[in-house]
């Protein structure tokens, strides 16, 4: 077992899943953070954050494991508070091409791609969600909807 995959399983049993933030150094792809661990250790899904900074998408994953082990469950579509400060958030399922692609420490942990994703999507200060039809482009570009559908 690699040193990383060692400290993934620490993680897992110290927090009860381990975090893993994804950054392209030129800029060109949105930044991500995702859970590793939570449908094992919690069985709700893992939690995928694109398009916000390192810090702020690793807090949300573990704001959300935190909520999770409490006994919360999140449901696609509907307005969570608590999350970032003033604005609600919602969730929405990631399909499986999706998992692969960005999850994909997740995806080596349960030995392929059929786990349960949810992406926790963040409106705009403006209060516009990337389906809106007034969703900028590069408010489109920078969090991906992983869904599969275009809502």
């Amino acid at each position: 077992m690699e040193e990383y995959e060692r400290n993934i399983h620490s993680h897992i049993e110290e927090h009860g899943c381990s975090v893993t933030s994804v950054f392209d150094a030129k800029g060109d792809e949105p930044p991500f953070a995702y859970s590793i661990g939570i449908a094992k250790t919690a069985m709700a899904p893992e939690l995928i954050v694109v398009g916000l900074k390192r810090e702020i998408g690793h807090w949300l994953v573990n704001e959300y494991n935190r909520r999770v082990k409490a006994g919360e469950r999140f449901v696609p579509g509907v307005l969570y508070l608590g999350f970032l400060e003033g604005f609600a958030v919602q969730f929405g399922p990631v399909a499986r091409e999706h998992r692969e692609e960005y999850m994909r420490s997740a995806t080596w942990l349960h030995g392929g791609p059929d786990f349960e994703a949810l992406q926790l999507i963040w409106p705009s200060t403006a209060g516009v969600w990337p389906w809106d039809q007034h969703a900028s482009e590069w408010f489109r570009a920078n969090q991906p909807l992983l869904t599969g559908d275009s809502r």
